[in-house]
């Protein structure tokens, strides 16, 4: 019978499922597995905090819940709780786990006595105040499992957890008669538990489930359950994970003597969940409760391990330690899987926080996340210094999908959009595949050399009337709440500026700056016309799209006719940067009054068309996805085939910590260190062999950064810069120059050769070269104040048109 197909619908497919061989239903929910999860593994990262074991249920197997003691609190304290997560966020920690039992103030008069005396009248009351106060002082995300709730109830658990559970167990209600394991147990009743998952669907809660096995249900009843879950799944999409977790018979309990199940019987259970829920849900078995068997469990088809705590033990099953993640990780790679570390939040759901998350939770899962909804592997940000890594090799085999695609992409294929987001999921050994890759095509197409420009940066003017929300360098006329004041150079401050750069050895100027509202396209001629005035030989790389659109509107010109005018008062080539990404989806939420994808595009292609040359960017790392990714290379690349206009493709990892969005909690922490690698090693093997030149940001990445980019593709290290505003303005820490000798001794130290070069890639005279490493200090820069103007109605209107 076909898995998948809503196994366990009718008579006959129940049959089947109690009646086929084990290794049958095993291979099919491996193979259904694989299907949807490839070879991730996950597992949370997290601390347990049991707020009490007070608990109103009487289930016949728990240890977990314990009646009041004399002397001793009801509940964890404020300093208890605290204690736990600030351990657990000193050992990388992502999930704080509130466990606790139902409703106890319903039954014992000493939690009422002690939740009044602690401000709440009831325990959900001040398990909320308790999940706030760890998410703000430590930012671990709590995930609760607080029982049979009502709507209000989980509605106000929602403003403070990134997930909530409740175990289903059954839907036996024999199993709640006298006799049962849940006699006396009144939030054990199926319909309750039925109705509380079903509520969480209504209220976009990530919820977790499961079923409960070994406790007097049929397998029938088993499949019975999992059908309920699988149908609740269906009509809200809110169940992210279900455990099939096994009884363990605990003493001084009344079922201390129950047998439990056995290995088959589990891995029946959790292959049936496989193949009634389908390939994409996320199964877990705890690996504590099956000892040293437990890598026996990927057989039968989960995808996850569930909470693992480097500082906790187990609460509900002290008996059963967790494994160690070393050991846990090698059983998995033992199995052909990759142990990949997940939120409490699983990705389908981190990467959709507008429908799954309350807008205060937001910031903290994006703070936590990567681009596919993972865990961050660490807490470095492009900006801040890398640290040594200890990389640890994975004993697992390349996939066999991604390389073909790379061997593909070095045959000089074109890849498509599945292809290249493919690449962007590797981790480990595939990750070190495709950037081993992207160095051999490096090597292979460019050579030994690195080079590097020196040039020097000059923005004009930060004042801006474009509010993109990645950008802490641009100010509105009076604005003055991000770094800096505002300012608008005069024309003899960027001519100083030039001079200086030539007499150190620059050989190019890169003028940009914010969109002001009084500059017209006269502006950037100007500009152009004052830097070629005073040092004739300075190659002048200037004007993004977006000013060169805005530029031609104010005029009232054609694109190609401004870019010839440019042209004309001395402009070399152009910079490809406002891309962002090259995708409407984001742009509408990063940069929504700015250029189009197309209107990027018309721009460049206009300006290769013209004559210029240009550089190709990407601004990476933020509310992007692998997917944005690809589409964005495959729009450079597919230009660049029609015009070969470009020099170079320079990826920019996003800088978070003052960046507006950053600053909001509308962000991810810039990409990982993962994923700035994978970008470079992947627009070396996508971009083949169309653009030859890869350049690495040093002042976003640091030296170590750069170092590992030059070694996955990368070959350039672009400019030494002088001046660095736009990313220091972000956060950066890596400075605003790095002056020739500096960029040598680092090419050096990788065993690479360095060569100074032109903004045309060719080579650079010895003089101008010994120029640069002698350079002087730089003199202080000025600063020049807005000028107080107004632009006239004419290019109001204009300016209103090209917006």
């Amino acid at each position: 019978m076909e898995a998948g197909n809503r196994i366990g619908e009718d008579a006959q497919a129940t049959a089947w499922l109690l009646d086929a061989p084990l290794g049958d239903l095993l291979a099919a929910a491996a193979a259904l597995r694989d299907a949807g999860h490839g070879r991730v593994q996950s597992w949370s990262r997290k601390v347990f905090l049991p707020l009490t074991h007070l608990c109103r249920n009487l289930c016949h197997y728990c240890t977990f819940t314990q009646p009041p003691k004399p002397g001793e609190n009801a509940y964890m304290t404020r300093e208890e709780i605290l204690a736990v997560a600030r351990a657990g966020q000193a050992a990388g920690c992502t999930e704080a786990l509130f466990t606790l039992g139902d409703k106890p103030e319903l039954r014992f008069a000493a939690a009422r006595d002690e939740l009044a005396r602690l401000g709440h009248g009831s325990t959900l009351s001040y398990l909320a105040e308790m999940a706030a106060l760890v998410r703000d002082e430590t930012g671990l995300l709590p995930h609760i499992n607080a029982g049979v709730m009502t709507r209000e109830e989980m509605a106000m658990l929602r403003r403070v957890s990134v997930s909530q559970g409740l175990m289903l167990e059954s839907v036996s209600s024999r199993l709640c008669q006298k006799g049962g394991p849940h006699y006396r147990s009144p939030d054990k009743e199926p319909v309750a538990r039925l109705e509380t998952i079903r509520l969480a669907g209504e209220l976009r809660v990530p919820f977790t489930t499961g079923i409960l096995i070994g406790i007097g249900e049929t397998r029938t009843e088993r499949i019975e359950a999992l059908e309920a879950i699988r149908d609740l799944h269906d009509g809200y999409g809110h169940i992210q994970e279900v455990i099939v977790q096994n009884f363990r018979a605990k003493p001084r309990t009344v079922m201390a003597d129950a047998p439990e199940p056995d290995m088959d019987d589990l891995l029946w259970t959790i292959a049936v969940a496989r193949l009634i829920l389908g390939p994409n849900m996320n199964i877990q078995a705890p690996p504590n409760l099956s000892a040293a068997d437990f890598p026996r469990l990927v057989a039968a088809g989960i995808n996850d391990w569930g909470g693992v705590s480097p500082v906790t033990p187990d609460h509900v099953n002290p008996e059963a330690p967790w494994p160690e993640v070393e050991r846990l990780r090698m059983a998995t790679e033992a199995q052909g899987r990759m142990l990949v570390a997940r939120l409490p939040v699983y990705p389908g759901y981190a990467q959709d926080n507008d429908r799954w998350q309350d807008a205060a939770m937001t910031r903290h899962v994006l703070a936590h996340s990567d681009a596919a909804g993972f865990a961050r592997e660490d807490a470095w940000s492009p900006g801040i210094p890398l640290e040594p890594r200890v990389l640890r090799p994975s004993t697992l085999p390349v996939d066999p999908a991604i390389a073909g695609i790379v061997t593909r992409a070095m045959d000089g294929d074109l890849l498509d959009e599945a292809d290249i987001a493919t690449l962007f999921t590797a981790r480990e050994a595939d990750m070190d595949h495709v950037c081993e890759s992207a160095d051999a095509l490096r090597a292979r197409e460019m050579g030994d050399c690195v080079t590097y420009v020196v040039n020097r940066n000059i923005n004009y003017t930060n004042i801006c009337v474009y509010k993109c929300s990645f950008c802490a360098f641009s100010k509105g006329d009076k604005a003055q709440q991000l770094r800096g004041k505002p300012y608008d150079l005069d024309l003899a401050e960027v001519v100083r500026r030039t001079r200086e750069a030539w007499d150190r050895g620059g050989t190019e100027v890169c003028l940009q700056g914010g969109i002001h509202p009084h500059y017209t396209g006269d502006t950037y001629l100007g500009l152009t016309r004052a830097v070629r005035a005073a040092v004739p030989d300075m190659h002048i790389h200037a004007f993004s799209p977006l000013e060169v659109w805005q530029g031609a509107a104010t005029l009232g010109l054609p694109l190609d006719t401004y870019l010839r005018q440019l042209q004309a008062a001395g402009l070399d080539t152009l910079p490809g940067t406002a891309a962002e990404i090259l995708d409407d989806e984001v742009r509408a939420l990063i940069c929504p009054d700015k250029l189009t994808t197309d209107q990027w595009i018309e721009v460049i292609e206009t300006a290769h068309r013209v004559g210029f040359r240009t550089t190709a960017t990407i601004m990476f790392g933020h509310v992007d996805t692998p997917g944005h990714w690809a589409r964005h290379l495959i729009h450079i690349r597919d230009l660049q085939r029609r015009t070969g206009g470009f020099t170079e493709f320079v990826p920019l990892p996003f800088v978070h910590m003052e960046a507006p969005m950053g600053l909001r909690g509308q962000a991810r922490h810039g990409p990982t260190f993962r994923e700035v690698r994978l970008m470079y090693a992947v627009a070396r093997l996508a971009l083949h062999p169309h653009i030859r030149s890869i350049q690495a940001s040093w002042v976003k990445l640091g030296a170590e950064g750069v170092k590992t980019c030059l070694q996955s593709g990368a070959n350039d290290l672009g400019g030494t810069l002088m001046n660095e505003s736009i990313s220091r303005a972000a956060g950066t820490q890596h400075g605003q120059e790095m002056p020739p000798a500096a960029m040598e001794a680092l090419i050096l130290s990788i065993d690479r050769i360095p060569r100074q070069r032109s903004t045309a890639y060719t080579g650079i005279a010895d003089d101008i070269h010994a120029r640069g490493m002698a350079a002087a200090e730089l003199t202080p820069m000025v600063l020049t104040p807005p000028k107080k103007r107004r632009a006239t109605q004419e290019q109001q209107e204009r300016l209103a048109y090209a917006e």
